[in-house]
């Protein structure tokens, strides 16, 4: 069986060899690679995560597949908001929010929309799945 860490290593790489596309269950969605630091270790992660274009904004879920808790990645995001993401073959930094109030509803109602399973994963827990903006830094 192949670890989470080793899975998502499969997709980083395929994404890196793709200019930004992967295959199986990704094919054609659109993907960013984030790189956060650890809030605790201080250690640089990279994480790929589909994402939902917003402007030129990039809309990403804290979803863990409907797991109870929140992902590592959004712990560590939220401790260092500014990262360096890669969308297709460009890197360059970011600025991330969490949305709140009713941009959080209006993206949410268009998240789901695009991509069902994602409210699958809110009905599968009781957190509130966060959404997170991130705007390309000045």
């Amino acid at each position: 069986m192949t670890s989470p860490r080793d899975w998502n290593q499969q997709i980083i790489e395929e994404f890196r060899a793709n200019g930004g596309k992967v295959g199986g269950q990704f094919a054609g969605a659109p993907m960013i690679l984030i790189h956060h630091i650890g809030a605790k270790s201080g250690t640089v992660r990279v994480n790929p995560l589909v994402y939902f274009p917003d402007g030129d904004r990039f809309v990403i879920v804290a979803s863990k597949a409907g797991a109870p808790t929140n992902p590592d990645w959004y712990h560590n995001l939220k401790a260092h908001p500014r990262i360096d993401v890669e969308v297709g073959t460009q890197t360059f930094p970011v600025d991330v929010q969490e949305a709140t109030g009713e941009e959080r509803e209006v993206l949410w109602k268009r998240i789901v929309e695009q991509m069902p399973g994602f409210g699958d994963y809110q009905a599968n827990t009781s957190r509130r799945i966060p959404v997170l903006v991130l705007t390309r830094a000045a």
